[in-house]
């Protein structure tokens, strides 16, 4: 395939990445660095300081890092069960779990506003056995719960998805030079599976760090997310100087999670296997 073919395949992604990345991108660093009069500023950056916002940031992050080791404790070993499973069997397991996103993901939250309210499924369930009722809604645990639940089918399949890949000739080979079930996964599979895993992490951390519905719904204003204070600076406020700079700041600390997590890919590939 020549040059000039390869670019005019190209061009409708260059069009609409122009269109619905670039040029949001440029609106959001002017207003960033602008105030109302378009002049330009650091202030709207500065704002990131108030104890209010520096309080949700860290909540954001709190949260979020939670969620992000939930979700992969919770996904790692459903990954490996599917990986092991017979063909029909794990083909159904991941039907199962994908068919939940089939649904918007404000109806997701929704049913768990319903199962976890003081008079919801959950405490009908345990009033009716005699048990004490759970006080989760409207508190982090709630928040946590909902991003964990919308957001776990997107750690599962990149590592599913890299499991599968591994071949089982490497696996019989440190078994049959004398590795133990506990050393092949520490030394081989688990190393291997690190790019799912890199992956998985960044599929859930950043959609966690810049959510705001699930905080809405779950948290019932009481877990005021970085993602919220945004969200009111644009929508209520009318500010879009300071939502925009926050949102620089934000995107900061992504880069900088980010540019972390790869690095330390990239070390996990150059140690060698064994």
């Amino acid at each position: 395939m020549n040059n000039n073919r390869k670019r005019f395949l190209a061009f409708p992604y260059i069009l609409w990445m122009s269109a619905f990345i670039v040029i949001p991108l440029f609106i959001i660093v002017y207003y960033g660095f602008t105030n109302a009069d378009g002049a330009f500023t650091f202030a709207n950056l500065e704002e990131i300081i108030d104890p209010v916002n520096l309080k949700a940031l860290g909540l954001s992050l709190l949260l979020s890092l939670i969620s992000t080791i939930v979700c992969l404790l919770l996904a790692y070993p459903l990954a490996m069960i599917i990986r092991n499973s017979k063909h029909r069997s794990s083909n159904f397991i991941i039907f199962i779990f994908i068919l939940p996103m089939w649904m918007n993901s404000l109806l997701r939250t929704i049913a768990w506003q319903t199962l976890l309210e003081k008079n919801g499924v959950i405490n009908t369930i345990l009033q009716t056995i005699h048990l004490p009722k759970m006080n989760v809604m409207n508190t982090p645990t709630a928040v946590v719960i909902g991003m964990v639940y919308n957001f776990l089918p997107f750690m599962v399949l990149p590592i599913y998805n890299t499991l599968m890949k591994i071949d089982n000739n490497v696996i019989n080979a440190a078994r049959d030079l004398g590795a133990n079930g506990v050393q092949t996964f520490c030394r081989i599979i688990f190393p291997l599976s690190m790019p799912g895993v890199v992956s998985g992490i960044t599929m859930v951390y950043v959609p966690s760090l810049t959510t705001f519905v699930i905080s809405d719904l779950l948290g019932g204003g009481k877990s005021l997310l970085i993602g919220n204070v945004i969200e009111q600076e644009f929508k209520f406020n009318y500010d879009w100087n300071v939502g925009s700079g926050l949102s620089l700041v934000l995107m900061v600390f992504i880069i900088i999670s980010m540019a972390f997590i790869v690095k330390y890919d990239g070390d996990m590939e150059d140690t060698n296997v064994w």
